[in-house]
């Protein structure tokens, strides 16, 4: 009998019915010379401190540095405590059984760091020695998973993977461990005080920026805008020059000809500049980016558009959600032309696909070298039907940045007419040739500043034109806004840095603070732990999470970029780097926070006092 193992009841019976496997058992299916059974997610967990023999929070037994790491059935919090989730240890003993009368076993986990982890974590807690082959599919279509399995990978081919799991489960636990309890022993044990390996620098980011926001002393400047006429075309330009003072810019304002009446010199164009710009198409979703449309367009959370997008995955719609790559190899390319075909009768998209089956295909999302344990989200060709409003939307931004991702540049003419008239002003305009990939979601207006005119007349160096009108305009500038999930998402991607290039933010995507796949839950957590809020779109720090952040703020556990190394280190195990150096380093990492922590103590205590008033 061949055992396949799947992550969760639901991808088990699918994979099952693919097979034509139809005798339900308890946990399991069979049919076919197969067996099919799962897991419940992390059915098992890092032991807690008190399996080690650290009994008790004390200060003495900081830092905890387990020799070895064991496995622990996963709990539930009764009135008695936390006790051995019954109906985990129920279908461990179902997996044992079916392992123990394996001829074969097929690992069917999601294809990724945390489906491996949950395999292998069962695997060795239940001591088997068989060996396994992987199966790793980036769709859940029947063809897909057919194919999967025609090409069954070595299970040894995945130990890197795997280690690299282990690795940062074992950090985020000594990290999280020590590193919470020396902070809330320091606080006098008033109430559990959670730090983390990337909870607690993503806390500090949310922290400092609403502290910089909330503190921002706005400063009063002053502009000069215009109004010129050219052959009846009326446009606005703005003073180059921001002024400090109302009476600096006045003087410069009376300065100013020709308002409404006979125009002695008028404005003066001593400039013209009209350049092409070609604007080329964004490449395709990975998770993070879904995640942040999916928050500025329809306000999903970054969890509920994990949540949708999971559920399109198992409903055969789109390929595997938790990716962290935009591109694809010329091998998922070449069905691309299939997969655009799909959409001609699309109610918002069916002009723009059949348009595409008689372009060139534009190339700038394929690259097989950029393309890690997955390509990026793509549709698989399957017709949706009666899908929910929100699992419609999430699959209209798949499918349309498909489009726009293999469609052509976009072509503006950026005009910039400089006028000088007792000072210099700048005319911008854009005018858009082709709109190429905008006209998918129809974007040609896409982000124009308040200062653009709609389009801009001919005009020549030399010419006067009359100034038929002129403000002075009070402006104040504007603190940096709060964070909201789509702009927190884009920060956790580069450890903060402010990077609009998104091909360079995707190249720092492993020095990043967590994946694509942990983002939402860290976020969730800060917000369980009440740490932060939501205020409307923003999030926003509660005063508990400004108590932790001013204790920490100065520490290495707050540091994002440091953290967005460990990051980096962990995918370059993945690739085959010590593991060792690596545990090494975490432990010197771990000593050093804890001591920084437990030294904290003079005055935490106030500091919280005033927080929970």
């Amino acid at each position: 009998m061949k055992v396949i193992i799947a992550e969760k009841p639901s991808v088990g019976r699918e994979l099952a019915k693919v097979f034509g496997a139809t005798t339900r058992k308890d946990g399991y299916i069979e049919g076919k010379g197969y067996s099919f059974t799962w897991a419940f997610g992390h059915l098992l967990q890092l032991a807690p401190p008190q399996e080690y023999g650290y009994i008790g929070w004390r200060k003495e037994h900081l830092p905890m540095l387990p020799a070895k790491f064991k496995l622990s059935i996963r709990k539930v919090k009764t009135k008695d405590g936390f006790v051995e989730d019954p109906g985990v240890r129920k279908q461990l003993d179902i997996i044992k059984k079916l392992f123990d009368e394996a001829t074969e076993i097929i690992v069917a986990t999601d294809a990724g760091r945390e489906g491996e982890l949950i395999f292998r974590y069962i695997y060795y807690y239940l001591k088997c020695k068989k060996p396994f082959k992987r199966l790793w599919i980036s769709s859940q279509t029947d063809e897909a998973i057919k194919d999967g399995f025609r090409n069954l990978k070595p299970g040894t081919d995945y130990d890197t993977l795997f280690n690299s799991a282990h690795a940062r489960s074992q950090s985020d636990w000594l990290v999280g461990m020590n590193a919470t309890q020396a902070l809330s022993l320091s606080a006098g044990n008033r109430s559990v005080l959670s730090l983390g390996r990337v909870q607690t620098p993503t806390l500090a980011m949310i922290c400092a920026r609403f502290l910089e926001n909330k503190n921002f002393v706005p400063q009063t400047f002053y502009q000069i805008a215009i109004q010129l006429d050219k052959d009846g075309q009326l446009f606005k330009a703005i003073s180059v020059a921001n002024f400090n003072t109302q009476p600096e810019a006045q003087a410069v304002f009376d300065k100013v000809q020709d308002v409404a009446s006979g125009f002695a010199t008028g404005g003066n164009i001593t400039a013209v500049e009209a350049k092409p710009r070609k604007e080329p198409p964004p490449l395709l979703h990975d998770l993070s980016s879904l995640q942040q449309e999916g928050n500025k367009k329809n306000g999903f959370t970054a969890d509920q558009t994990l949540n949708l997008l999971q559920n399109l995955y198992e409903s055969k719609l789109v390929s595997y959600p938790r990716t962290g790559s935009r591109y694809i190899g010329d091998d998922v390319f070449a069905t691309v032309p299939q997969l655009i075909s799909t959409l001609t009768d699309h109610q918002l998209f069916g002009n723009q696909a059949t348009f595409l089956q008689t372009a060139t295909l534009n190339k700038r999302s394929v690259n097989a070298k950029k393309v890690t344990d997955h390509h990026a989200v793509l549709i698989t060709g399957v017709k949706p039907y009666n899908l929910s409003k929100d699992h419609q939307a999430i699959y209209d931004m798949v499918a349309g940045r498909m489009l726009e991702a293999f469609h052509q540049e976009c072509v503006k003419e950026i005009t910039k007419i400089t006028i000088e008239s007792g000072s210099v002003f700048i005319a911008n305009g854009t005018v858009i040739r082709s709109a190429g990939w905008r006209s998918v979601f129809n974007e040609v207006e896409d982000e124009k500043k308040d200062e653009e005119n709609p389009a801009l007349p001919k005009v020549k160096v030399g010419e006067l034109l009359p100034i038929v009108n002129k403000a002075l305009l009070e402006k104040q500038t504007k603190p940096k806004a709060l964070y909201n999930e789509a702009s927190l998402l884009k920060a956790l991607e580069t450890s903060g840095k402010e990077i609009e290039d998104e091909e360079l933010r995707y190249a720092m995507k492993d020095s990043g603070l967590g994946t694509p796949a942990t983002r939402a839950a860290i976020i969730e957590t800060l917000l369980t732990r009440e740490y932060i809020k939501r205020e409307k779109r923003s999030l926003v720090p509660t005063q508990k999470g400004l108590a932790v952040y001013e204790v920490v703020k100065d520490k290495k556990i707050a540091q994002a970029e440091l953290t967005g190394q460990w990051e980096k280190r962990l995918e370059e195990i993945r690739t085959g780097a010590s593991v060792e150096e690596f545990k090494a380093e975490i432990c010197e990492y771990t000593k050093t926070i804890t001591q920084e922590l437990l030294l904290a103590g003079i005055g935490i205590s106030a500091q919280f006092a005033e927080a929970a008033v």
